[in-house]
Parts: C-alpha cells; structure tokens; sequence
C-alpha cells in the first residue's frame, strides 16, 4: 500500500479549498483518506496554508511521500526539511 500526502478538493463552484490528507494512492482524489494534516485556501491573497507538522512528521516516518503540489506546499511551509532530517 503506497500512501501519499495529497489534496482533496472542497467548496462551491468556482470556490475551491482543499484539506491536505494522507490517502493510498489507489482512492479517489476526493474519496476516502485516512488522515488530515491540514488545509489549503487558494483564494486567499495571500493563499493560506495550515499544517499540523506532529501528524505530517510522524507519516514520514512511516514511509508516506507528498505529490508535487504537496511537496511544494511543504517546502513553502518549511516542513520538508525538517521532516527528511
């Protein structure tokens, strides 16, 4: 089972927010997941991202990894770094 961070989309039309979950990689992007570990606001100016940094360091450890856009979030965020050491 390959678990990965990824985005689940939220909000209205034309309104997106998005939770940053850790889901198997086989569940649709919108279905099932197992954890949140935060959330992304891209209306927002600037865009607000929120992270619970316990949660995304503790499934590093066992063995889950970001998608691209996550990955560029978490080193936006300045979690990534301190998650691979």
């Amino acid at each position: 089972m390959a678990v990965k961070f990824r985005l689940t989309r939220r909000g209205a039309k034309k309104k997106p927010f998005y939770r940053i979950v850790v889901a198997d990689e086989r569940f649709p992007r919108d279905g099932r997941f197992i954890e949140m570990v935060g959330t992304y606001n891209c209306l927002a100016d600037p865009f607000e991202v929120t992270l619970d940094k316990d949660k995304i360091t503790a499934w590093y450890e066992k063995g889950a990894r970001p998608t691209k856009t996550v990955e560029k979030l978490f080193k936006r965020e300045g979690v990534l770094s301190e998650a691979t050491h």
